[in-house]
């Protein structure tokens, strides 16, 4: 929905909350006229319920008003003597209708300066449940959000396992634009493995799939610093899809909504109005080599060349994994020759000294030789994941000159991002109907990859990413699992990695025991400061 199908649409409801309760207002020694403005009647509402008018401002957060609208629907009639469990079940499966048959068809008394206390135990559990899940949803959507990393793309920065803690305000909190969702919940509901979300996803209508009739337009509440480069980013993956995340199309996506795709981590090695060009696996931004933070470290895949008569079994292989530090775990399925998934320079070094190692070679596609796979699949660029570039990364505002020859690596920027109908005709560029020769981009975008280069879906493969699709900043590991993706009976904790911090430079520092002191030390005051209290 446009902003203007919104405001058409918050005018409907203002008009029928106001024809299902202005006699109410008026029992509760209020004006008629005052249940038909717009806000200030929440306002004037939560005077009658006898309730904080801050209950105001979670009517209009998306996915948590999803929550106080049946609140406010059994605490209006409550606020009117309908208290028993009838009347509380009516006020919801009516979805608020039943104020109008208090409103017109009975006559009911105001309970003036009524306790805002349930007054049953099970109302009390009830309450309580609803306003935790309140509270948590408020902190996960706008503050503060929970992720684990589950895959090595950003190995010895981040691990498998690393539960992390995800800043929504550094950048500015996106505000939800699904608005009929789970609270909480991401794309798929557990165990159900149903949607937790309401979107029109019809592949027959893929033309308008995007255009949900429940979808609010993007919106970010502000935030007090931009992306730098070489930060880690949490953001949508641009081409998700609900049928395989990594089996993405190259074209345009019609399954998920912007803040529905799947939820990835990627280091952001080019900021908008960068040129970006990998050179044997090695960004360079702006013609110079990409300086990586001190507690990252690239890794590539290698062929371990055997001596003649050398061989490793099992055993020995998993022995090399701990002692080379190989991300990935090595394998010989030949026992002539070990492929290594992903190592640092470091491993390698060490590795190469082994007695039974002749020679390591890392893999590197050749450049000029193209990979289908990789952005901007066209056959008139042959990058591959080695030898990328140089493209610019587009910035909200500039322009740049389109042709035929451009057009490949802005397409999708173009008509996906920015929602325009781009139309070609031999050499000329149709965008909404007329003839373009240039383009000024609307938002900013970036390029995210993963540190591990060759076992890592990142911007190669899908191209840039939207700042609308960023989700937040990763600030801090809170728990960190060995063995993450290998079963529960095999877990161990890292605690050389719980409560720490994801950025800085330097050795990691663990404030888990300065914690622990504070929170034991708070919990033996406050319990101290009762015992004087009760004494005095």
């Amino acid at each position: 929905m446009t902003w203007t199908e919104w405001f058409i649409f918050f005018i409907i409801i203002q008009v029928i909350h106001g024809l299902g309760t202005w006699k109410l207002y008026i029992k509760a020694g209020r004006k008629a006229w005052e249940a038909f403005v717009p806000v200030y009647n929440a306002i004037v509402l939560m005077k009658i319920i006898n309730r904080s008018p801050w209950w105001t401002i979670l009517l209009f957060l998306p996915i948590i008003n999803l929550i106080m609208f049946p609140v406010i629907w059994v605490e209006t009639a409550r606020s009117f003597g309908k208290n028993t469990y009838t009347d509380t079940f009516l006020a919801v499966v009516t979805l608020g209708f039943y104020n109008y048959y208090l409103n017109y068809m009975v006559d009911v008394e105001h309970v003036k300066d009524r306790s805002g206390n349930p007054k049953s135990s099970s109302g009390e559990w009830v309450n309580s449940i609803l306003f935790a899940i309140v509270a948590a949803t408020l902190v996960h959507t706008y503050f503060m959000q929970p992720y684990v990393i589950p895959s090595s793309s950003l190995e010895k920065s981040l691990l498998v396992g690393d539960f992390l803690l995800v800043s929504k305000y550094n950048y500015g909190a996106r505000v939800p634009m699904t608005t009929v969702a789970a609270p909480m919940v991401h794309d798929t509901l557990p165990k159900l493995k149903k949607k937790s979300y309401l979107f029109n996803d019809d592949y027959s209508k893929r033309e308008t799939a995007w255009q949900n009739k429940l979808q609010l337009p993007y919106m970010r509440l502000p935030g007090f610093e931009k992306i730098d480069r070489n930060e880690i980013v949490v953001f949508n993956q641009p081409a998700d899809t609900l049928l395989d995340m990594n089996n993405f199309r190259p074209d345009r996506n019609y399954y998920k909504p912007i803040d529905k795709k799947t939820n990835l981590v990627k280091r952001c090695v080019g900021v908008p109005g960068d040129s970006l060009e990998i050179r044997n696996g090695f960004v360079y931004i702006n013609g110079k080599k990409n300086e990586l933070p001190d507690r990252a470290e690239l890794q590539f895949s290698y062929e371990v060349i055997l001596k003649e008569g050398k061989g490793f079994d099992r055993t020995i292989v998993e022995q090399l994994y701990n002692r080379y530090d190989i991300t990935d775990g090595i394998y010989s399925p030949d026992g002539k020759k070990i492929i290594i998934p992903a190592a640092t320079d470091k491993a390698i070094a060490m590795f190469k000294n082994h007695p039974s190692v002749a020679d390591i070679v890392r893999y590197a596609s050749p450049k000029g030789e193209r990979d289908p796979n990789i952005f901007p699949h066209n056959p008139n660029y042959n990058w591959n994941n080695d030898f990328f570039g140089p493209l610019y990364i587009p910035e909200a505002g500039k322009t740049i000159e389109l042709n035929s020859k451009v057009l490949p690596l802005y397409k999708r920027v173009i008509s996906e991002y920015e929602r325009n109908d781009v139309r070609v005709e031999g050499d000329n560029i149709y965008i909404n109907g007329e003839l373009a020769t240039n383009y000024t981009f609307k938002q900013d975008y970036y390029w995210m990859m993963g540190d591990n280069r060759n076992n890592s879906l990142d911007a190669r493969a899908w191209g840039f990413v939207p700042f609308d699709h960023v989700v937040g900043k990763p600030v801090f590991i809170w728990m960190s699992i060995g063995n993450f993706n290998n079963g529960i009976k095999n877990w161990n904790i890292r605690w050389d990695r719980v409560f720490t911090t994801v950025s800085g430079s330097g050795e990691r520092v663990s404030y888990l025991i300065p914690f622990l002191v504070v929170l034991f030390g708070w919990i033996g005051f406050s319990k101290w400061r009762k015992r004087k209290k009760a004494n005095s």
